[in-house]
């Protein structure tokens, strides 16, 4: 494996330090001009092939967000002034899932977030035991192969992060992972939605595809919502029912490489779940609760609808700013060639799970 040191990306490094809100706000400002800009041109280019005749590309604005965001990192470079802003993306994110809870009754949360837990279970227990057979074969080092089968597993970097403070692995174990992550994330935008199309999936059928397959959160949902707005709800629906298990998967890791004595011993193992629990799962809860009882009024969901998409669109901004391509081809060929190969079991097993489960009326 390589030697060099990769740096660290814009998420992990504000997991390290504090920061303060005004030292947030040239970045939030960059989010947000980004995602503006992004749905301008969506809007641009629907005048120009409506109006004009122009061949404009059709092009959403999520995808125009996370382009711009790619042009700025890639050419210009995310400033030290912007970085602290810039890594508030994952609130954005977060926030845009809780307020996306109000368009779901509870009675489809508990339905098909009960289907989500039963495959995310099968899809937790071959992708961790997949990541690390190939983690073995390809002699990667072994606390690098824990933080690929974490973070391929439950969500990606956020996974990653929680692992490592849990299991201390080296810091280049750490970036390795991330790096490798977030370039199956990067694949997973461009090529999961013209499978989707091939396939001729359901909105439904597609967006749990993506919650279930594609690693970190932000990249899952993205690929979701190219494909439709619809197959970006189920997406997050999901992604949300994955996510849920990140803390009994760092608590197993965190155990086992402790009793080998290469990790601190987690003496209070309730509290270490409920530290790791991620709590948006929470609001969006709560929110689809309040949904269902009728507290909000039509105009009212109509209002948190439309703030969800204003919170999205900092976020999607955020997936290309703080993905640097030079970054992403650094880290060696094995991570990433044990990355794509356990992606790509991942995808077709949780891909057969969901056609399983639509043809058996499951899933509508």
């Amino acid at each position: 494996m390589s030697t060099h040191t990769i740096p660290m990306p814009i998420a992990a490094e504000a997991q390290r330090r504090p920061t303060s809100l005004v030292a947030t706000l040239p970045g939030i400002a960059l989010l947000f001009t980004i995602g503006v800009l992004g749905k301008l041109m969506e809007s641009v280019g629907a005048i120009l092939r409506t109006e004009y005749h122009m061949p404009f590309p059709q092009i959403e604005y999520v995808l125009w967000a996370i382009l711009l965001g790619l042009l700025v990192s890639n050419t210009l470079g995310v400033a030290t002034l912007f970085r602290p802003g810039v890594a508030t993306y994952e609130l954005w994110l977060k926030l845009g899932i809780v307020l996306v809870g109000a368009r779901f009754l509870l009675q489809d949360v508990l339905h098909i977030g009960g289907l989500s837990l039963l495959l995310v279970a099968v899809e937790l227990l071959l992708s961790l035991s997949v990541m690390t057979l190939l983690g073995r074969i390809f002699r990667l080092p072994p606390k690098l192969t824990s933080l690929l089968a974490i973070g391929s597993s439950i969500c990606g970097v956020t996974a990653i992060m929680a692992a490592q403070g849990a299991i201390d692995p080296d810091e280049e174990d750490t970036t390795t992972a991330i790096a490798a992550i977030l370039t199956l994330g990067a694949i997973a935008l461009f090529t999961f939605p013209a499978i989707g199309h091939l396939l001729r999936m359901s909105q439904q059928a597609y967006g749990m595809w993506a919650g279930l397959a594609v690693d970190n959160t932000a990249e899952s949902i993205v690929t979701g919502s190219l494909f439709g707005q619809d197959a970006g709800r189920w997406t997050i629906l999901a992604k949300t029912a994955r996510s849920s298990f990140i803390g009994f998967v760092v608590l197993g890791y965190a155990v086992y490489w402790a009793s080998r004595g290469q990790a601190a011993v987690v003496e209070h193992k309730a509290l270490f779940l409920w530290q790791k629990f991620p709590k948006f799962i929470l609001g969006f809860l709560a929110i689809s609760f309040l949904a269902t009882a009728g507290f909000f009024t039509k105009q009212q969901l109509g209002s948190l609808s439309s703030l969800s998409q204003w919170a999205f669109l900092p976020a999607f901004a955020g997936v290309g700013l703080r993905t640097n391509l030079k970054d992403l081809v650094g880290q060696g060929w094995r991570p990433l060639v044990v990355g794509v190969l356990g992606e790509i079991f991942i995808a077709l097993i949780t891909l057969g799970l969901v056609f399983w489960s639509y043809n058996h009326g499951v899933t509508r």
